[in-house]
Formats: structure tokens, sequence, C-alpha cells
């Protein structure tokens, strides 16, 4: 692994998108119906979203050594050719197993700033400017065990209090998956130092592109906790039902 990735990695490890007062409450498992229903709607869009946003990165990609990484992740949260294992429908299992309606799921309105998460990785993804659209990839990639390590013990709580039957294979499957999302970004990330120059070395405009979508994604995705945090302290203005 190069310098420039460890850097990068180091950038993820430390940004507020995983560090953040909305996950620390949450991994402490003290939260009301009105509170796990609203989070599980708002995640759920970038549940079901996130493989289009995937195809729009890899459409736009030019390096087929890159392509080879993204389209690994993607076949990954398609199922890997079962339609059963499809991450999008095993959140739904979630989804019913508390109680919620996948119409209703479907058909509310986004938060604000759930919706600006979403656009903004759908705008970094589907760039043309390409070493920012894999920043923004590396970073959600490694980012992901450390927000799933806050979600899960939060919701296993939940389930030994007040929730039995809920299903939360979603959030484990994907904490046990998310080695080889990193090891593609590891690989697709040296493939682009590998075809900048030839020496391994990314151009200081290539280096700044892929920082900016790594620091990008991450501020959106710390827009999106905060949106929560902010919903949850004034719950009385924000409409929870």
């Amino acid at each position: 692994m190069s310098r420039f990735y460890h850097q990068m990695r180091d950038v993820v490890l430390g940004h507020s998108a995983i560090h953040n007062p909305y996950l620390d409450w949450f991994r402490t498992g003290d939260v009301s119906d009105p509170e796990l229903r609203h989070f599980a709607i708002e995640f759920y869009n970038f549940t079901r979203f996130f493989p289009k946003i995937l195809v729009s990165q890899l459409v736009n990609t030019e390096d087929e050594l890159i392509a080879d990484e993204l389209t690994r992740v993607l076949y990954s949260e398609l199922g890997e050719g079962s339609p059963h294992h499809r991450h999008e429908l095993l959140y739904r299992k979630f989804l019913r197993s508390i109680g919620i309606d996948i119409h209703q799921a479907l058909t509310q309105p986004m938060m604000p700033s759930t919706k600006a998460y979403i656009d903004g990785m759908e705008a970094l993804y589907g760039s043309g400017n390409h070493a920012q659209a894999l920043g923004a990839s590396f970073g959600l990639e490694n980012m992901a065990i450390t927000m799933w390590d806050h979600l899960i013990p939060g919701l296993v709580a939940l389930q030994q209090s007040s929730h039995p039957n809920m299903d939360t294979t979603y959030f484990t499957f994907h904490r046990e998956l998310e080695s080889t999302h990193e090891e593609a970004m590891e690989k697709a990330v040296a493939a682009m130092e590998e075809q900048a120059t030839g020496s391994k070395n990314l151009s200081p405009e290539e280096g700044q592109d892929f920082h900016q979508g790594v620091t990008m994604v991450l501020d959106y995705l710390e827009g999106f906790w905060m949106g929560l945090e902010k919903q949850r302290s004034t719950p009385h203005q924000a409409g929870v039902v």
C-alpha cells in the first residue's frame, strides 16, 4: 500500500462522518421507537439508491482495472447473482421486522439533509473527474466498518430490550463483507496510481482531486447524521410519528 493510500485512510478514519454525537448516542441503544423508525426510513434512502449511484460511477470510469473493482462492489450490492441476497432486500427485511411498511418507507419524503447526501453522492460518483469520483468511493468504503461498529451495538441492544424479532442481517452482513470492499478500493487506488504516470505517483492535481472526493462525500455523510441528530433533539419540530 502506498503512502498516499495511508494518508487518505487517515483522513477517512479521523472524519466527523464517523465520529459524531448521533452515532455515539445510537451505539448506546437508548433509542425510542419513533427515533428508531426515523433512522430506519432515512437510512433506507441510502440503501436503495446506492446501486444506482455505483452504476453512475462505473459507466463514467475510463480505466478498465478500476472499473473491474467497482464492478465487484456493485455485483456484491446486487447479491452476487442471487436476487434473494440483494442488499436492499435484506434491508426491507429489517424494516418489516420492526413494523415499518415498505410502501411508507418508499414514499415518505426525505429529510433535506438526507436528500443533500444522496444528491451529493450521485454528483460525485457520476462526475467526469475520475480521481474525485474514486476518492468519493474510497471515502465511503473505508468509513463503513467504523459506522457499522456504532450502529450494530445499538441495534443489538434494542433487539434484546424491546424488539426481539428485529432482523439485523443487513447490518451484520455488511460488517463482515466490508473488508472485501476496502480491498477493492485498495486495488482501484493502486491501478489509478499505476496508470497516472507509470511511476506509481499521482500528479498533484490528481491527488488533490482524489482528496477532495474523499472529504466531500464524508462531509455529505456527516450532514446526514447531523440532520438526524438535529431531528432527535427537536422531535416535535420534525413531525416524528
